[in-house]
């Protein structure tokens, strides 16, 4: 089968590809100027980004489904303008290419952001609505995208949603936010921990749940791909075991972290880092839904995360070998 992915050298994407290629298929990604975790892969490389619409009729040119992965992961409000652009602008231009090569099935990854966590005593599920008034810059976009993918899905685009919780694994070559954050866990370099937590998933059960709806998925329909609740000293302590080292003991409440927040962003800008912390980070920490649940996607996708232990282990044994992590 020939499949087009769009966003293929991110976190997911990178998995995605190798998973698609191991089964068989034929993989065309969209590339803008990175192709770093996918460079030498048996696939083909079409050169562009989702503001040209050129680039995106010769990436979906006679294939049979599209993984549309790609946007800007940010909730930096300053980059309102390019976030929107690229997450919903973008979203519409892949979908009207899609639509143009009458592609048989398109695949969207959304995000768990784009639904209204509140109220947090009850469980989340599909049945949640959009966040199209969240303040947080990634949420709004990441809803609205969704909106252009379900009303495509009236005008007969044959569509899923997918939408993930905050995936950690192995392939993680930039690394992403989490992959960093476990990166510092595992070397003992992060000042503090934070009073807080979030639903964690493995991105091979991610990949996996998503190949998987190329068939099983249901038109329309969309598929919340959760993994398990696990505070901040959860994963530290999960870190510390797999190094054999102990457990970091200081944690500070997330309102104490947001009033240091100005002095940690110039100590990084003088070290020449990015935070790992930020007002909008340090907000999804402490309000992170405990109960999500993946009940749909199990009964329609197979889907079955692992357990946590198991992620971490061989996230940090990837980072190892990969030389992210000195041994």
């Amino acid at each position: 089968m020939k499949i087009a992915v769009t966003g293929a050298n991110g976190h997911i994407g990178c998995n995605l590809c190798r998973q698609l290629i191991e089964r068989g298929h034929q993989v065309r990604a969209l590339v803008h100027r990175n192709d770093q975790g996918i460079k030498g892969l048996p696939m083909d490389f079409v050169r562009g980004d989702l503001m040209d619409p050129a680039s995106l009729s010769h990436l979906v040119e006679e294939v049979e489904v599209v993984f549309h992965l790609a946007a800007v992961i940010s909730i930096k409000s300053r980059q309102k303008d390019e976030i929107f652009e690229q997450n919903v602008g973008g979203t519409k231009r892949i979908i009207e290419a899609s639509q143009k090569a009458r592609i048989r099935r398109f695949i969207h990854f959304s995000s768990i952001h784009a639904l209204v966590s509140e109220p947090l005593d009850q469980t989340l599920d599909e049945r949640r609505p959009l966040a199209t008034q969240d303040m947080i810059i990634y949420s709004w976009t990441k809803a609205l995208a969704e909106e252009v993918v379900q009303e495509s899905v009236k005008a007969r685009l044959n569509a899923v949603i997918l939408n993930p919780t905050a995936v950690i694994g192995p392939h993680d070559y930039a690394p992403s936010l989490m992959g960093r954050a476990l990166i510092q866990m595992y070397l003992r370099k992060l000042p503090a921990l934070v009073k807080g937590g979030y639903d964690w998933v493995d991105v091979r059960d991610v990949v996996e749940a998503a190949v998987k709806a190329i068939e099983k998925g249901k038109a329309g329909e969309r598929y919340i791909l959760s993994g398990h609740w696990q505070s901040i000293q959860d994963i530290s302590r999960l870190v510390s075991a797999s190094s054999h080292r102990k457990p970091q003991r200081v944690s500070v409440p997330v309102w104490l972290a947001q009033a240091v927040l100005p002095f940690l962003k110039l100590y990084c800008r003088l070290i020449g880092t990015e935070p790992l912390y930020s007002r909008d980070s340090l907000t999804i920490l402490r309000a992170g839904h405990k109960n999500i649940s993946h009940e749909k996607a199990a009964g329609d996708l197979g889907f079955r995360p692992r357990p946590i232990k198991e992620t971490i282990r061989d996230a940090l044994d990837w980072y190892k070998e990969s030389g992210l992590i000195n041994r």
